[in-house]
């Protein structure tokens, strides 16, 4: 997974700039070189700034210029990762950026175990926009955030879980959905709207994977290879995480891992090899 990072106050035009400089063929080179079938890229978090155009978010927020990037990254990452057969995933929060002030009053985004219905129905007309777009460009969604599903998106009448998943698979209605609860031991899937578990973890050892499926959803993980998410050196010897992640991935278990980035996209070598040892893991490069 990549996290593209950015403060709340960086100025539009350096956003772009680092957007326009991001090198999708070679990112594209080191996912082919470890082995990964996919790659999951944020389209953004917090600080309001997102790596796509979006018309609808615009509308809404009303920030001159956009904090939404010229440039259609995600689009142009498809195009390189689908010379390679690798396919391509996005990273959403469930809710506004918190770091942007303007954009949370506009988006009506009250954060905490509330409602938040009229926020809601704004942010699935976004999240549709973008899948319209890309369609089967995009073969999944994972929402971060969703800490209060009973107060937000366990209810009978829209907005719910149903919609929020029909709004991401609007472009593409096989996409996988999943939608994440925070740290939990042992995973498990949020919603019968979801097609596999967010799976966030802090601590890998400790998960055990009994089978594909965990209440109809595809068992996933997901963690960081360095010191903290998108950040740090390896805090794991190579042969220790091989083997994390094959015991996992044998029994039909997936496993995401996040690792940090260089300003124009590529990983640091450090965490190629790492990858690299778990794809011989795994049985998808040569040893």
């Amino acid at each position: 997974m990549h996290y593209l990072a950015a403060s709340a106050d960086l100025p539009v035009a350096e956003w772009n700039r680092l957007i326009d400089g991001f090198d999708v063929e070679s990112l594209a080179d080191q996912i082919q070189s470890v082995g990964a079938g996919y790659l999951f890229i944020t389209l953004g978090q917090n600080s309001g700034h997102y790596l796509s155009p979006n018309k609808t978010y615009d509308s809404f927020v009303g920030i001159r210029p956009s904090k939404c990037s010229r440039r259609d990254l995600v689009a142009d990452l498809y195009a390189a990762l689908a010379r390679r057969q690798i396919s391509l995933a996005v990273y959403l929060p469930a809710g506004a950026p918190d770091r942007d002030p303007v954009a949370m009053k506009a988006l009506e985004w009250n954060r905490g175990p509330y409602r938040n219905a009229d926020f809601q129905r704004k942010w699935q007309q976004v999240i549709a926009e973008w899948s319209a777009r890309w369609g089967d460009k995009v073969r999944g969604w994972w929402f971060d955030g969703c800490y209060w599903p009973n107060a937000m998106y366990r209810s009978c009448t829209p907005p719910n879980f149903q919609t929020f998943a029909a709004a991401a698979r609007a472009g593409n209605p096989p996409s996988a959905v999943a939608f994440n609860p925070g740290v939990f031991y042992p995973i498990f899937a949020e919603s019968a709207h979801e097609d596999f578990t967010a799976g966030e973890i802090d601590a890998p050892a400790r998960v055990h994977c009994h089978g594909r499926w965990v209440d109809g959803a595809q068992f996933h993980m997901l963690s960081f290879l360095g010191s903290n998410w998108s950040r740090g050196e390896p805090r794991f010897p190579a042969a220790q995480i091989a083997e994390i992640t094959a015991a996992i991935v044998r029994p039909g278990g997936v496993v995401t891992w996040d690792v940090p980035h260089g300003p124009t996209g590529q990983i640091a070598d450090s965490f190629v090899r790492q990858l690299k040892a778990i794809g011989a893991a795994v049985g998808v490069v040569k040893r």
